[in-house]
């Protein structure tokens, strides 16, 4: 029995009605990433018209930086989702990681490849403790990472004592992490770009990926086929716990110390409302990482023309979390649900 895996959104197979002459690079973009490119191009019309340092390079870049540990999670979450799990945990992972990394750093004689080393074994810990508990302990992931956001949470609270820990803009790396540029471009958005192109290979161009759109899409199947469901599952949060990892070391980098709630609180929300609009199915077996990246960005876009403007931070949660239900909206119509409560 073979498998095929379920094309994500911001790829289009040659049955999508492409001609011979229609560039490649249009034919493999989706109405899902048309309609958000064109949202973007609003938001970015409508701010630099009323701002006029909004479009200037400078204040690109920092919508940039401020975007990379929303985008790194948004990432993973785009893999879990399309396995039809979901992972609420991972702003309080990162919380976790980037008190561990400014602690350890600062116990062990200002080494910063132990600290950061520290926190990329406590997020694999982390990650697999949620793969075994969802697995074995049959939990269904949405109770299980919800137990996971207040129980990490409450981990980074008392390792910190609640406070922010350490301070590590003395150190060249973390420096380098967190202010140095490669080509113009920040490193932090240098690692962004890194970790989406080896998450968009793995799904696209190999077997693991094609396994993890079969588990979404249909698991009995994947089964039967011989996927072995648990180990892909476990594997799949560990590398969540990982990149969570990097995300707080990088936080840890950008804000000069180990923050245990400020900076990572609510990214899960971000992460979740990114992958959603960026074409992830909440129900499995179809999502992609250009989708992904294109809703990140016009995420930080927005929340950066909402305070470049002194609008009221907490607008910007009511924006975040109807674009959220506006995602689902449309997932739900192109799929035909039906609505609740009517016969089928």
């Amino acid at each position: 029995m073979t498998l095929t895996s379920t094309p994500s959104p911001d790829v289009k197979g040659p049955s999508d009605g492409a001609g011979p002459l229609r560039p490649k690079l249009l034919a493999q973009i989706s109405g899902q990433n048309i309609s958000l490119i064109g949202a973007l191009v609003l938001v970015l019309a409508l701010f630099g018209i009323l701002n006029d340092n909004y479009l200037s390079w400078s204040n690109m870049q920092v919508i940039a930086e401020a975007a990379t540990i929303t985008g790194l999670l948004a990432i993973v979450q785009t893999i879990v989702i399309i396995c039809a799990g979901l992972d609420i945990s991972v702003g309080s992972q990162a919380g976790v990681a980037s008190v561990v990394t400014a602690m350890v750093f600062t116990t062990t004689g200002s080494n910063a490849f132990v600290g950061m080393a520290a926190a990329l074994g406590v997020g694999l810990v982390i990650g697999v403790v949620n793969g075994l508990v969802i697995v074995y302990g049959r939990v269904n992931p949405t109770i299980a990472t919800l137990a996971g956001l207040a129980a990490y949470k409450g981990l980074a609270q008392l390792l910190s004592d609640g406070r922010a820990q350490g301070y590590v803009l003395n150190n060249d790396v973390f420096i380098f992490l967190g202010r140095g540029k490669i080509a113009g471009l920040p490193v932090m958005v240098w690692i962004l770009i890194l970790v989406a192109a080896a998450v968009h290979v793995l799904l696209k161009y190999t077997d693991i990926g094609r396994n993890l759109y079969a588990i979404g899409g249909n698991d009995t199947a994947a089964r039967l086929a011989g996927i072995n469901i648990n180990k892909y599952l476990i594997c799949v949060y560990a590398l969540i716990g990982i990149v969570a990892a990097i995300a707080g070391i990088l936080l840890t980098a950008r804000t000069g110390s180990g923050q245990p709630v400020s900076g990572s609180e609510g990214l899960e929300l971000k992460a979740i409302t990114a992958a959603a609009l960026g074409g992830a199915a909440l129900k499995g077996g179809k999502g992609g990482i250009g989708g992904t990246l294109l809703a990140v960005a016009l995420l930080g876009c927005l929340e950066n023309g909402l305070t470049v403007e002194g609008i009221n931070t907490f607008w910007q949660n009511v924006a975040q979390g109807t674009l959220l239900v506006a995602a689902v909206v449309i997932q739900q119509r192109r799929n035909g649900e039906r609505p609740i409560g009517l016969p089928h």
